[in-house]
């Protein structure tokens, strides 16, 4: 029944009340919902600061879509559930996405089609992705009103499983996946986004670890924090993160993994807190200790500090050294990996 149909009679009425079925309710969506993230985006200018790091070759005379336009389009597509590139050709004459990126619901163009979103994903080069990185960098400065008084930078990595043929998709024996290993960037005090750096699954030697993220105004130095890559089972390379902690004279605290070195260098705390234990000193006992250790592959000896309990595991950080981090308990407590709050 095409659009001129009227109302559909001879319906039954329900409880006295009639029943009208009309084909007159023009387009329909059920995606308004991306609206309001358009607000949100055009508040925050996300698609015009990633686009103003893309040199754009096309001749200008015969754009249709502009960058801008194109990355709002594709990032909302994904906020709304549908992170595959086809999607755009289902959904280019959707009136909410079509308001969403400034364009009439009925009367506007459609938006672009899969081909252009393509094209437009293996447009930037390193070059331009380090731009837009640092674009996302500043939008995070630019989030707060004051300076704050210290940056808390959370940095770990993460498992983003593949389900097809994509680049560098290769298999983590951790993860027991083919996947992605991104490295996630967080503001620990705020949960603010800073940085999400996209790796292959086996980048887990320290390979594509973050460099210094600045922004150019008068801020203060972060501290740093991470936990150790699970996929290596060796301790993190701080001189691989070096470009966070080092370059800018930075607070640091970064999670080790256990390995048999460090273990029989702090076994003596395992031991002591065992004998406490035993003497009834406390139900829960534990021990604190410091020592100064470098892995094979590090340049430099680093301060490590392990917490202990009656227990063969033994945790241990690695931290610079302020008179603030001293004392080792406190820079235990200061150190809380995400995911992996101790219970005791």
């Amino acid at each position: 029944m095409d659009d001129s149909t009227g109302i559909l009679p001879g319906l039954p009425s329900v409880k006295g009340k009639p029943v009208h079925v009309a084909f007159d309710g023009g387009q329909m969506t059920s995606d308004a919902g991306v609206l309001l993230l358009a607000a949100i985006e055009q508040r925050l200018g996300i698609a015009e600061r990633l686009a103003d790091c893309i040199e754009d070759p096309r001749a200008p005379e015969r754009v249709r879509h502009g960058l801008a336009e194109m990355i709002r389009y594709r990032a909302l597509l994904i906020a709304a559930g549908y992170p595959d590139g086809n999607d755009c050709d289902a959904l280019k004459s959707d009136p909410a996405f079509k308001m969403a990126v400034g364009r009439l619901p009925e009367s506007g163009a459609d938006l672009c089609s899969q081909p252009t979103i393509s094209r437009l994903e293996n447009l930037p080069g390193p070059v331009a992705l380090k731009r837009m990185m640092a674009a996302m960098v500043e939008l995070f400065c630019d989030s707060f009103e004051q300076v704050p008084r210290r940056i808390v930078l959370d940095i770990d990595d993460t498992e983003d499983r593949v389900h097809g043929g994509q680049q560098l998709a290769l298999f983590n024996a951790y993860y027991d996946s083919r996947c992605f290993q991104p490295i996630h960037i967080y503001e620990a005090t705020t949960g603010k986004p800073v940085a999400i750096i996209l790796r292959p699954a086996n980048a887990g030697r320290g390979r594509g670890n973050p460099g210094a993220a600045s922004c150019h105004r008068p801020y203060p130095r972060p501290l740093a924090g991470g936990r150790h890559c699970r996929a290596r089972r060796q301790p993190l390379r701080p001189d691989a993160s070096d470009g966070v902690v080092r370059a800018q004279a930075d607070r640091y605290i970064f999670g080790l993994a256990g390995n048999p070195v460090l273990l029989r260098r702090v076994s003596h705390l395992a031991e002591d807190a065992a004998l406490g234990r035993i003497d009834g000193e406390a139900d829960k006992v534990r021990r604190y200790g410091e020592l100064r250790y470098a892995a094979t592959s590090w340049k430099v000896e680093r301060r490590v500090i392990a917490r202990s309990r009656p227990d063969p595991r033994v945790p241990t950080v690695a931290s610079s050294s302020p008179t603030w981090l001293a004392c080792p308990n406190r820079s235990t407590r200061r150190y809380i990996a995400r995911g992996d709050r101790p219970k005791t």
